[in-house]
């Protein structure tokens, strides 16, 4: 599976993902740390990825083919 962890996810957990055998980057290894959520969005959309986040006050409208795993 491919994923790409928010800054609330540690690097730790990216590693470990990585270590089981999936496609896994986070923002602040792509310099993407203050991209706005909608932006980080159509990256998730645009490269098929799982967004990982730890934000209970993140509020979606699901649309388009992704999926987001809130990590709270």
């Amino acid at each position: 599976m491919k994923f790409l962890a928010d800054i609330g996810i540690s690097q730790k957990t990216v590693n470990w993902l990585r270590k089981n055998g999936h496609d896994a980057i986070h923002l602040r290894e792509q310099g993407l740390q203050r991209l706005p959520d909608d932006k980080i969005l159509k990256k998730v959309v645009e490269a098929e990825r799982i967004k990982l986040i730890r934000n209970p006050d993140f509020r979606l409208i699901a649309k388009n083919h992704f999926a987001i795993f809130n990590c709270a």
